[in-house]
């Protein structure tokens, strides 16, 4: 008989409470049901770190292909074809996809995000970030989140993109929109519409920058997109669009998440934060510290692709699996006093970027924007420190704060 989450348990899921510390709860799950079906988020929910490894790299069974359409397949079908577009989206492209379709689309993609063309943005990056600090700075205060945390990445991926950067409050609408039904296999139909007018909007968008790429070919990353071509082939335009999509959400909500939560981190921690500011050189050790102590990514949906006994429980076909990073990053069996944030931890084997065949591909990047971010504000904010109460956004697939207020 397959084991289920204890009911008060699996209340905490999806409670008000669980979304500000979900930590006690995780603790809970992997000592009491470490593989178990949830009945809230009608789903199997994995919490230990060998069991997010293993599921991860097992992409046979434990399928990307329309990972994310689970709570659009509990509707009836004249429900379901309203959201045509929407399933159309989410059946294929590099992150709901398994080889060799994901092979081949990654392949093209990597093209767009060689070492050489990631490092080159150091400049850019530290220009930005300067010039945002330069706005706030005579304030002696700050959000944080909405003055850098956000624009920062947003900019950036709009002028990869080609896009005017003053279109970066448009991204956020339509990023924001578009994820918000991951993550659960319960929603309303209601926040699956408007997850789908904003994806309609940005492909809307994002279709005439490509028509105008094909017109008049630049050397920025959608330029590079439309033109990579291995082996005589090339993304279509469908492919184009998805690619598009998943790169501005993707990238946009895991580097905002990234920068604004390793600076609250940081400043909870004030003794880490004085020994990184003492050692800068620890900067590398302390980002993947971050990363895993407050994963970006709360949670991996996956899909069974076939009838699976696993961890002896009879997962069902197109059941859906969450592979809960934020649970796995700080099991104890993998990371030493895992609720200790730790700037020098030593080895960091986190899973906040992925594994396998769906490492994050923007992974450099986003590493890039936090070591130069995260260095240019200790350096020009030496006492920075919280300006107010801090909360934690009810966000079902990413660990969000609010709002992040600072004074210095």
């Amino acid at each position: 008989m397959n084991i289920k989450i204890r009911p008060e348990l699996d209340a905490q899921l999806v409670s008000t409470a669980f979304s500000q510390d979900p930590y006690p709860t995780y603790d809970q799950l992997r000592e009491e049901t470490p593989v178990a079906w949830s009945e809230a988020l009608q789903a199997w929910v994995l919490t230990r770190y060998d069991d997010c490894q293993a599921t991860m790299l097992d992409v046979k069974r434990f399928s990307s292909q329309g990972r994310v359409l689970a709570a659009l397949e509990r509707y009836p079908a004249e429900v379901r074809a309203e959201f045509k577009p929407l399933e159309d989206h989410f059946t294929g492209g590099l992150i709901s996809s398994d080889p060799p379709n994901h092979t081949r689309l990654r392949a093209l993609v990597t093209k767009a995000f060689v070492p050489r063309v990631v490092e080159a943005m150091r400049p850019r990056l530290q220009n930005l970030i300067d010039e945002l600090l330069d706005a706030a700075q005579p304030r002696g205060q700050m959000d944080l989140l909405r003055d850098l945390a956000y624009p920062l990445p947003a900019v950036v991926i709009a002028q990869m993109l080609g896009a005017p950067p003053e279109d970066r409050e448009n991204f956020k609408t339509w990023s924001d929109g578009i994820v918000a039904f991951q993550g659960s296999g319960v929603v309303s139909a209601e926040r699956m519409r408007h997850s789908q007018d904003d994806l309609l909007a940005m492909r809307a968008y994002l279709t005439k920058l490509i028509d105008d790429r094909r017109r008049e070919p630049r050397d920025d990353l959608l330029g590079r997109l439309v033109s990579a071509e291995m082996e005589g082939d090339r993304l279509t335009q469908p492919e184009l669009l998805t690619t598009c999509v998943t790169l501005l959400t993707a990238g946009h909500e895991t580097t905002t998440t990234t920068l604004a939560n390793g600076i609250y981190t940081l400043l909870k921690n004030p003794e880490e934060l004085e020994r990184l500011r003492a050692d800068p050189e620890l900067m590398p050790t302390a980002i993947e510290e971050i990363l895993r102590f407050e994963s970006p990514l709360h949670r991996n949906p996956r899909r069974a692709s076939a009838d699976i006994e696993y961890a002896g429980q009879q997962i069902r076909r197109g059941d859906y699996v969450l592979q809960i990073f934020a649970s796995a990053n700080r099991d104890p069996e993998v990371f030493p006093d895992p609720h200790r944030f730790d700037v020098g931890r030593q080895p960091n084997r986190h899973l906040a970027f992925g594994l396998g065949l769906h490492f994050c591909v923007g992974a450099p990047l986003a590493r890039l924007e936090a070591l130069i971010a995260f260095n240019t504000i200790l350096r020009r904010l030496p006492n920075l420190r919280l300006n107010g109460p801090v909360e934690w956004e009810r966000h079902s697939l990413f660990r969000t704060l609010k709002a992040l207020p600072v004074a210095f």
